[in-house]
């Protein structure tokens, strides 16, 4: 999954628009699943919540940074 991999911004910034899109969705899932353990209580790295939203912000940043580098 996604926790794998470094998520730096130069790393995304190298990704296909697909392939960006499919991350978002991969960690937008997991924050999901990270929720719902952290709500049963469950949760066994709470930091990871906090790691998942960075990186969604990051993605959805560099993904709109391209829109408006192609709008111009």
């Amino acid at each position: 999954m996604a926790s794998r991999q470094k998520l730096n911004a130069k790393t995304i910034r190298g990704m296909k628009p697909e392939d960006r899109a499919k991350l978002l969705n991969d960690l937008r899932n997991e924050l999901l699943r990270l929720q719902t353990q952290r709500e049963r209580g469950t949760l066994e790295n709470p930091g990871r919540v906090r790691a998942v939203k960075r990186a969604i912000a990051r993605v959805l940043t560099i993904m709109n940074e391209e829109i408006r580098k192609a709008s111009k």
